[in-house]
C-alpha cells in the first residue's frame, strides 16, 4: 500500500515557523541524541538483562567456556568493517526427510506461483533466488537487530549453497548489510518463511538505521502463506518445526525456542561463552535448508502431499483458476482413500463445472457419512433443480441447511407448493427405491 509522506517542517504541518505552538513541538521533539540513547538503553538491557534461557545453556560449573572459534565461522573482512561468516555446499542428494533438498532447483514456478495465488512468480527463475532468514535480539522498535542472517541460493551449476552471517557485535553491522547487498544483486525474488510481515521489513528498517539505500523491491514468495493454505485444516497451527515433522517427515532433534533467542545472544555478548549461540545458528541453519524443501515439495506436490493435504490443494487449484489440477487433487485423494474432505471436494469441483449428476452422486455419498447442513443445502438444490424432486429436497430441508430463517422459510415455502403441485397432478415427489 502506498503511504503518504509525512510532513517534516512546520510549515508542511501548517504551524508558523516562529509561532508559540512551533517553539513548543520544537522543545518537545526528540533529538538525534535522544534516538542513540534510547538505542543504548536498550542494547545495554540487553547486555545485562539476567536471562533464564540464556543461563541455563551457560556450561556448569568447571566446565570451560565454548569459544567462538569453536563455531564454523571465519572473520571475513571488507571496507565496510569484518563480519563472522560461514559457507556450506550442501552435498548433492542431501534431504529432509521425505523430500530431496535437489528438488527445489527442479520446482515447477508455475505450480508455485498457483499455490501463492501470485501470477507473476510464474516467469521467474528458481536459480535466481535467495531463500533467507533472520535471528534477532528481539529489543522491539528500532532497537531489534538481526545478528544472525541464514541465506541459501544455487549456483550456475545448480549446487545449493548455505551461508551465514553473524555479529559478534553490533559495531559490525554496517559489513553484515554491505554482504547481504552482495548476495542480492545476484537474485530476482526472495523466499521466507513470514518474511513478509517480520524478516525483510526489518532488514529495510536496519539498512535505514545505518543510513544505507534500501535494496530494490524484489518478488517474494512467503512460504507462511501456502503452507497454511495446504496444510492448515490438518495442522492447525503452522510453524516451521511442526512442517518439518508432519509434512517433510524430518525431526532436527532438540531446538531452541524462537523467544529464547535474542536472551541467549545476549548470554553471549556478555560472557564470550558461544555454547547458547551454537544452538542458536543450527536452529537458523534448518529453519532456511526446510524452507527450500518446501519448495521442492510445493512445486512438485502430486505424488508427495500426503493424502490429508490433498483437498486443500485441490481447492487451491480450483481458487487460482487451475481446474485441471484441483480435478487432479481431487482424484489421487479419492485414489488413496482421503475419506470425507476428498469426497467433499470431488462434489464441489463437479458442480461447479456442471456435472450435476456426478455432483449428486458424490454428495449423497457424503451426506451418508457426514451430518452437516451445507451438504444437505447443496442436495437439495441438485434435487429440486436437477433431477426434479421437491419431496426430497423439502425432506433434507427440514432437517436443517444451515441458512438465515429468511432463506430457509423461502426455499421451504417454494418446496411445499412444488410438493402440493405435483400432488394434484399424480407426479412423484420421491425417486423409486432402487
Amino acid at each position: 500500500m502506498r503511504r503518504h509522506a509525512e510532513p517534516n517542517s512546520a510549515a508542511d504541518r501548517g504551524v508558523e515557523p516562529n509561532s508559540a505552538a512551533n517553539r513548543v513541538a520544537e522543545s518537545e521533539a526528540p533529538s538525534l541524541g535522544t534516538t542513540i540513547e534510547e538505542l543504548r538503553r536498550k542494547m545495554h538491557e540487553l547486555l545485562s538483562r539476567g536471562s533464564a534461557a540464556g543461563e541455563q545453556l551457560a556450561p556448569a560449573a568447571g566446565l570451560p567456556l565454548l569459544p567462538l572459534s569453536s563455531l564454523p565461522f571465519e572473520l571475513l573482512s571488507r571496507a565496510e568493517g569484518t563480519i563472522h561468516h560461514r559457507v556450506e555446499r550442501i552435498t548433492s542428494g542431501t534431504s529432509l526427510g521425505r523430500v530431496s533438498l535437489d528438488g527445489a532447483s527442479k520446482a515447477c514456478m508455475g505450480l508455485l506461483s498457483l499455490l501463492a495465488l501470485d501470477p507473476a512468480l510464474a516467469q521467474l527463475a528458481l536459480r535466481r533466488t535467495l531463500f533467507f532468514d533472520t535471528e534477532t535480539t528481539g529489543l522491539g522498535g528500532a532497537g531489534t537487530l538481526a545478528f544472525l542472517v541464514g541465506i541459501a541460493y544455487f549456483s550456475a551449476s545448480a549446487e545449493l549453497i548455505f551461508e551465514q552471517l553473524l555479529l559478534t557485535s553490533p559495531v559490525q553491522e554496517p559489513a553484515l548489510l554491505a554482504t547481504l547487498d552482495d548476495r542480492l544483486r545476484d537474485v530476482d525474488w526472495l523466499v521466507s518463511f513470514n518474511g513478509k510481515s517480520f524478516d525483510w521489513p526489518l532488514l529495510l528498517t536496519r539498512y535505514a538505521m545505518n543510513h544505507r539505500a534500501a535494496p530494490a523491491s524484489r518478488m517474494h514468495l512467503d512460504l507462511l502463506h501456502v503452507a497454511r493454505r495446504l496444510h492448515k485444516a490438518r495442522l492447525r497451527r503452522v510453524q516451521l518445526k511442526r512442517l518439518e515433522l508432519e509434512v517433510l517427515g524430518f525431526d532436527r532433534g532438540p531446538d531452541i525456542d524462537g523467544a529464547e533467542v535474542g536472551a541467549v545472544y545476549g548470554h553471549f555478548l556478555r560472557s564470550g561463552d558461544a555454547r547458547g549461540l551454537a544452538t542458536v545458528v543450527e536452529h537458523n541453519r534448518w529453519d532456511v535448508l526446510t524452507m527450500v524443501g518446501l519448495v521442492g515439495l510445493y512445486g512438485e506436490p502430486f505424488g508427495q502431499l500426503a493424502r490429508e493435504d490433498l483437498p486443500s490443494l485441490g481447492r487451491t487449484l480450483a481458487r487460482a483458476k487451475d481446474p485441471v489440477g484441483a480435478a487432479r487433487a481431487a482424484a489421487q485423494a479419492m485414489e488413496q482413500g482421503g475419506g470425507p474432505d476428498a469426497l467433499r471436494l470431488s462434489a464441489e469441483l463437479a458442480a461447479a463445472r456442471g456435472d450435476r449428476a456426478r455432483a449428486l452422486r458424490d454428495y449423497e455419498q457424503l451426506a451418508a457419512e457426514v451430518e452437516d447442513p451445507k451438504v444437505r443445502l447443496a442436495l437439495a438444490k441438485l434435487y429440486e433443480h436437477h433431477v426434479r424432486l421437491p419431496g426430497r429436497a423439502l425432506e433434507l430441508v427440514l432437517k436443517g441447511t444451515g441458512e438465515r430463517p429468511i432463506a430457509l422459510e423461502r426455499r421451504k415455502a417454494r418446496l411445499e407448493s412444488k410438493v402440493a403441485r405435483r400432488a394434484y397432478l399424480g407426479a412423484p415427489n420421491r425417486r423409486s427405491p432402487k
